[in-house]
């Protein structure tokens, strides 16, 4: 974005976009009267409103593809490399957002929610996504909280803001015992998401193959990575899973023992 020089001191200093003139969009020669298309000023003026209102958490807000620390053994190189592409593909030769989403799969502490949200915030400043991040037990506990009395937010708000985003980042996919309800809630936002082509990246404990016929099937073992995903996820939905998402298995040491765990300083 070009900007105007500024004005002489005491003068009010304004900033034009030379591109556009101030007016927000250009005009593009079609042969005809030409086709008006957004400026570039005005997704960089954006950017930051869009970013504030992702839902981020504040220990993610700085997480980025280049601060993500990748091992000497390669085993997160591949994952970073496919959210390069990811971003890099993400508008289709048609103009249009991909359909497609990602899928990271892994033990806790091993980076899926910091890649998560570097391929969400990259996609909010490179291309003015409307983008939304929703960890999935505060996402229930939140819809639950709507039934008391004197609540602020609706149940219907909370859903469209995930159901209706851009892009969608779920975190921590199964994190929550299977009820009924749960599952209600979890299909109608995958279901509505697959419907309308939204993409959605998803993070999860949990792996997605089905359990063998000869494993015992134990729902209160203690690493929770070991248990598939369909025993936290309706079976109707797991095939809308493949469709929707690139499965990425990020097989690692957890970052958070390994490395974060010696920087206290006291």
């Amino acid at each position: 974005m070009a900007l105007m020089p500024p004005m002489p001191t005491g003068e009010v200093r304004t900033e034009i976009c030379t591109e556009c003139g101030g007016r927000g969009w250009v005009v593009e020669s079609d042969g005809g009267a030409g086709a008006a298309t957004p400026c570039a000023c005005q997704r960089d003026a954006l950017a930051p409103r869009l970013l504030a209102a992702a839902g981020i958490p504040d220990r993610y807000l700085g997480c980025t593809l280049a601060n993500f620390e990748i091992d000497e053994q390669g085993r997160l190189l591949e994952a970073h490399e496919v959210c390069s592409r990811y971003i890099e593909q993400f508008v289709t030769e048609r103009g249009r957002f991909t359909e497609s989403g990602l899928l990271f799969l892994g033990r806790p502490g091993v980076g899926k929610t910091h890649l998560a949200v570097s391929v969400l915030k990259e996609l909010i400043a490179r291309y003015g996504v409307r983008g939304r991040f929703e960890d999935f037990t505060s996402f229930i506990h939140r819809i639950q909280a709507t039934f008391e009395p004197g609540t602020v937010d609706s149940k219907n708000s909370i859903l469209s803001r995930a159901t209706e985003a851009e892009l969608l980042v779920l975190d921590e996919l199964g994190a929550q015992k299977p009820s009924a309800w749960v599952s209600e809630i979890l299909y109608l936002v995958i279901n509505t998401r697959y419907n309308h082509r939204l993409p959605t990246i998803f993070t999860t404990n949990l792996r997605l193959e089905a359990p063998s016929s000869d494993e015992p099937l134990d729902r209160e073992r203690s690493a929770p990575s070991e248990d598939p995903l369909s025993w936290r996820v309706p079976a109707r939905l797991i095939s809308r899973l493949y469709e929707m998402a690139r499965p990425i298995s990020i097989d690692a040491a957890d970052f958070r023992v390994e490395i974060k765990s010696h920087q206290h300083n006291f």
